[in-house]
């Protein structure tokens, strides 16, 4: 079986007016900034699974200077991106995500945010995603609450049945 495996990384500050959405899901606190809903942890993922499949960056594929874009959600681009990736020939066998924030708390809403992953990647099996909050302990831009960082981190396996 042939393997490859993505890294996704993303961050965005804190500012402008809106709701906070991690993974699809509403957390309280302010918006973060950017383009789209700014959603972090969907554009960590969607670039772990574009790289691991060879095709180009989440930002080549959908532009901020796009105004079609703009505050659309994330979790479509992922769709949009899991359709690319099968279509590619491949098969995601894991996701691995690290949301790194001192506000809001994550720990609570991390089982919402495994499912809606799941469900905008292809319908797999729970322990197939995980997502882990960890706290920056007041170091820097993420541990003064200035913003939010995800990494993803991804398997993909080769479909032979093609």
């Amino acid at each position: 079986m042939t393997g490859r495996v993505g890294l996704g990384f993303d961050v965005h500050a804190f500012g402008g007016d809106g709701k906070l959405v991690l993974a699809g899901v509403e957390l309280p606190g302010h918006r973060l900034v950017g383009h789209s809903d700014a959603d972090v942890v969907a554009h960590a993922v969607a670039d772990a699974l574009l790289g691991a499949a060879g095709l180009p960056d989440l930002g080549t594929l959908f532009p901020a200077s796009d105004e079609s874009y703009r505050g659309v959600s994330s979790l479509a681009l992922l769709r949009e991106v899991a359709d690319r990736v099968a279509a590619a020939g491949w098969r995601v066998s894991n996701v691995d995500v690290v949301i790194a924030a001192e506000q809001p708390r994550i720990g609570p809403h991390v089982e919402a945010m495994g499912l809606n992953l799941r469900q905008a990647i292809t319908p797999l099996e729970p322990e197939v995603v995980t997502v882990k909050p960890k706290r920056a302990e007041g170091l820097g831009a993420i541990g003064r609450a200035e913003g939010i960082a995800a990494w993803a981190v991804t398997l993909l396996s080769r479909v032979t049945d093609r």
